[in-house]
């Protein structure tokens, strides 16, 4: 009994450490592309850079006159790669943005 207690412990300890597991490529945030970017113009109203760009990831609720457009890619448990773009605005009105993006988007 102790024999086939051990068996099956054996046994159901080496299936948690199996080599093979699978990773998946995991994206998250806003998608925002430079052929986007460069379609806005000063003094553009908020929605209509909402309607180009999608809903901002995160608004700071002290400062209005910033949105923060995120985007992360990890392919296969990697290295994490970052997008970042701040839209600014004078009041409601778009002003400038700044950005780093990547080379190339992953997820076309």
């Amino acid at each position: 009994m102790q024999k086939l207690t051990a068996l099956i412990l054996t046994l159901f300890m080496t299936g948690c450490v199996f080599p093979g597991v699978y990773k998946i490529n995991v994206q998250q945030g806003n998608i925002v592309t430079d052929e986007e970017l460069t379609s806005l113009n000063a003094g553009m109203p908020r929605s209509q850079v909402h309607a180009l760009l999608g809903t901002p990831l995160t608004i700071n609720p002290v400062d209005l006159s910033r949105e923060y457009y995120v985007y992360t890619f990890q392919r296969r448990g990697g290295d994490i790669r970052e997008q970042r773009i701040i839209v600014y605005y004078d009041g409601d009105s778009f002003s400038h943005y700044e950005a780093q993006l990547l080379e190339e988007t992953p997820a076309y």
